[in-house]
């Protein structure tokens, strides 16, 4: 290209097409000594390219450069036109004052369509300082004009521009109709990177209108077309936190906005960026329970924003602060002020955090005992209720929480708890991922700790009860969204088993695998994206929890022992016999320390030559009970017994406690998932299925002699047992006993795996049954360990089979001796071919073991979950 060429001209909306080309283009024509009016566009390309993807310092250097050659060439709008551009540079950089003078400048010395243009550049400055009325009246004066002189693509530029300011006012309708007009204009341009940026905003507004599976959706989509345009993604990343955010995702969101602050650094970009950067991670850390990294983060922020004038971003990242201070146990009366100051100041920006802010004061306040100061922040705070997102109305209800608890009423805490946590469920029911559900919970933790302590007070067992339900396990209350027939999605996990059979074939033979590592997190991030997709097909089971029909489902003979936490304290509520008990045991806390311990002798114990281990674990199975059962221990009766054990206590080896010991025990995540299991029907025809996975120290012993026992079972080994064989023979089977390797991983609980002859049989690969079996019976280490998340929610193989129809599961929590397993299992199955559930079957599988330290160990790590 030659600086004579008619297309110099066209170098400024190529960089926002193409931009590596345009830098190319612009550097080319700089060789060739151009003419001043050249020139000028030459530099001013090189100083867009730089601001938006580079160094903002070389972006200054260029930009004053074109600002010195348009005045030259003696071109007003020439000028004009690049004083816009080195305004918005001066305002990224943060400096602000110099950056809305160049602005001005250029406003007075443009006409008509080039003036309309510096307007929209202005109105997209005061959008970065948060100035929303004057962003908004900036970009009202410049639209007209665009449309009237036809220019598609600024026009494109300004409506994109209104609606991201209407979103940030909380205005969403206003905004989806301008995206929807944006969108339409932008179908009939060539500008790649501007479409980029479509969809990415319009992924924001999905999230404001509580889309969120669209809202990643949509980012994804907008990350694929900056990556084939070579751009760097710093907004996308700032808009990606905030929805992973409101997934549950906090420490993907803190890791993610970390990553690019540090990358942003690396090349000298916009401070304006980073200052956002940090209060995303700020946001992040303060979810994540981490309120050091969040004080940091924010202090950070609050300065920067402060230095750049922005008094809008300012006062979100005051709010993140105080909040933090708050979390690291901080109180004092000049918090409360700091908070109501802040919440006032959001109010006048017309921002939609600040209810929010009057909450988080009202909050500080109650724990001073300054109850007057409290109400008032509060009653503005409870005031979002009742309009918004679900987020919104669940703060506003949190409120009104608070408030009625200081006012003593038991019933209006309830009455506020349930209406929050209805709100949180329909948000839930619009997720399809499992992980998503699970996650979403924590949105609703406070609410109900808040109903939990207030039915405690009120001395009701069966209210307790009720409360325990109310948020136990919801991720599993709602029918189960399958993973969509989705051709890339499984393309995926099919080159993900490939990939990990090789890894762990190399790893076997001793050879490195880092670049098999690498391809495999990559299929590992791609097949959780397009889960994460998914939208929720199905709403909730709208009956709620009903104690009279689980003490008729019980009768006189099953008791039913929930553990809830409250305060830190476990409560036993044990039902049965027509009635509901409450007794108080020990510490959570304690009881999470001593589980640690008896899984640890659990893993001694599972080799040979450590029988000396055995009375140090049976003495902690003992303070186990104490802690966890307390005076209950004594009036559990003589039949049947289910525990429904804290998320935290999913790892406790139920059969070791002395008054379990030679009972039938089987673990439920929930009392309404037992009620679901023991009501769950059998498959008609009921057959069996058998499979054993390589490299088992015993062969998978067990599988021979159990293909003997049942004539006619579809027995898949060897080369059969391929994962797409297993999944199709498991669907719908009435009984399936896989004895195989297994693997959690705390990483990612849903690629916690089987080890199968073509590869791991994942979680996400069970997700796709019609039908999960039965009864299923996994002899295999650890597929009975979860990752808790959200509230109270479990990830992992197990609670993925429930809510798919499987009514009773054998698994173990802990690594077992595999040639122990071997006449545990057979012993197992005679109990089943007699007739007996699952859990009776377990029993008398254990007192048919030698009476060893290793067999009793893995007697005691395999547990029964559900009711068959």
């Amino acid at each position: 290209m030659t600086a004579g060429s008619e297309a110099v001209q066209d170098l400024l909306p190529l960089v926002f097409a193409a931009p590596n080309e345009a830098l190319t283009k612009a550097e080319s024509v700089l060789r060739d000594r151009p003419d001043p009016l050249h020139a000028s566009v030459a530099h001013q390309v090189i100083g867009i390219w730089q601001r938006d993807f580079g160094d903002m310092r070389l972006a200054l250097r260029h930009l004053r450069r074109a600002r010195d050659w348009a005045a030259r060439a003696g071109s007003a709008d020439r000028e004009a036109d690049v004083l816009a551009t080195l305004g918005v540079a001066l305002v990224h950089s943060g400096r602000t004052r110099q950056g809305l003078d160049a602005l001005g400048r250029g406003v007075r010395r443009g006409t008509g369509h080039t003036r309309a243009r510096v307007l929209f550049r202005r109105a997209y400055s005061w959008w970065v300082l948060g100035h929303h009325r004057e962003a908004l009246e900036d970009v009202r004066r410049a639209v007209p004009v665009l449309r009237q002189a036809g220019d598609v693509i600024w026009t494109a530029r300004a409506l994109t521009l209104r609606a991201t300011v209407h979103l940030a006012l909380g205005a969403v309708e206003r905004a989806e109709a301008d995206f929807a007009s944006a969108e339409d204009l932008w179908a009939v341009t060539d500008q790649e990177h501007d479409k980029a940026d479509a969809v990415e905003s319009r992924g924001l507004a999905a999230f404001r209108s509580g889309d969120v599976p669209a809202a990643l959706r949509l980012l994804d989509e907008a990350e694929e077309r900056y990556a084939k345009l070579g751009t760097p993604t710093f907004m996308l990343s700032i808009r990606r936190c905030e929805v992973l955010m409101a997934a549950g995702l906090a420490a993907e969101a803190l890791a993610e906005a970390d990553t690019a602050v540090a990358e942003l650094d690396s090349i000298g970009g916009q401070s304006t960026r980073k200052a956002e950067l940090l209060l995303a991670a700020a946001r992040a850390a303060r979810q994540a329970d981490d309120p050091a990294t969040a004080t940091a983060r924010a202090g950070l922020a609050v300065r920067l924003f402060a230095g750049q004038r922005r008094a809008w971003w300012e006062a979100h990242a005051r709010l993140v602060l105080i909040g933090a201070r708050h979390a690291a146990g901080k109180r004092s009366g000049r918090l409360v002020r700091d908070a109501a100051a802040v919440a006032e100041r959001l109010v006048e920006l017309g921002a939609p955090a600040a209810p929010e802010a009057f909450l988080l004061a009202g909050r500080i306040a109650l724990d001073l005992g300054r109850t007057a100061d409290a109400e008032r922040h509060l009653a503005v705070a409870a005031r979002s209720r009742h309009n918004g997102p679900p987020l919104a109305r669940m703060t506003g209800w949190a409120a009104q929480a608070l408030r009625a608890r200081a006012a003593g009423s038991t019933r209006g805490v309830l009455e506020a708890c349930r209406r929050g946590l209805d709100v949180l469920d329909d948000h839930r029911m619009t997720l399809g991922a499992s992980e998503l559900r699970a996650r979403a919970t924590a949105q609703g933790a406070e609410l109900a700790a808040l109903a939990q302590q207030a039915a405690l007070r009120s001395g009701g067992a069966r209210r307790l009860l009720v409360w325990s339900e109310r948020w136990r396990a919801t991720a599993l209350s709602a029918p189960q969204t399958r993973p969509p027939a989705d051709p890339e999605l499984l393309s995926h996990m099919t080159a993900y088993r490939e990939i990990a059979a090789r890894a762990e074939e190399a790893r076997m033979e001793g050879r490195p695998v880092p670049a098999l590592e690498r391809e495999q997190r990559r299929l590992e991030r791609a097949i959780r994206s397009r889960t994460l997709h998914m939208r929720g097909e199905a709403r909730g089971d709208d009956t709620r929890f009903d104690v009279g029909r689980l003490l008729e489902r019980l009768g006189d003979g099953v008791r039913l022992v929930e553990l809830a936490v409250v305060d830190g304290r476990v409560q036993v509520l044990l039902c049965g016999q027509s009635r509901v008990r409450r007794f108080e045991a020990g510490s959570l806390a304690a009881a999470e320390t001593e589980a640690e311990h008896v899984q640890a002798g659990l893993r001694r114990l599972a080799h040979p030559g450590a029988q000396a281990r055995l009375p140090v674990v049976e003495a902690a199975g003992r303070r186990l009970e104490e802690l966890l059962l307390g005076p209950a221990a004594a009036h559990l009766g003589d039949g049947p017994v289910v525990i429904v054990p804290p998320g935290r206590l999913h790892r406790v080896p139920w059969a070791l406690l002395p008054s379990l010991r030679e009972r039938v025990v089987s673990v439920s995540p929930s009392a309404s998932s037992w009620l679901r299991a023991r009501e769950t029907r059998p498959p008609r025809g009921g057959r069996q299925v058998l499979v054993r996975g390589p490299g088992l120290a015993t062969g998978g012993a067990e599988v021979t002699r159990l293909a003997d026992r049942y004539r006619g079972a579809t027995v898949l080994e060897h080369r059969d047992a391929t994962v797409p064989r297993v999944l199709t023979e498991l669907d719908g089977a009435g009984l399936a006993h896989i004895a195989a390797h297994g693997t959690f991983r705390t990483d990612g609980p849903l690629f916690s795996a089987l080890r199968m002859a073509d590869g791991p049989l994942i979680v996400h690969d069970f997700e796709r049954l019609g039908r999960s079996p039965y009864r299923i019976i996994l002899s295999c280490c650890d597929t009975a360990r979860f990752a808790t998340v959200g509230a109270d929610e479990l990830l992992g193989l197990v609670t993925a089979l429930l809510p798919l129809g499987t009514a009773g599961v054998v698994a173990c929590s802990a690594p077992v001796n595999d040639a122990a397993v071997v006449p545990l299992m057979l012993a197992l199955h005679e109990g089943l071919a007699k007739g007996l559930p699952l859990p009776e079957a377990l029993r008398d599988a254990r007192s048919a073991m030698p009476d060893d330290a290793l067999h009793r160990a893995t007697g005691w790590a395999f547990t029964a979950f559900g009711a068959t």
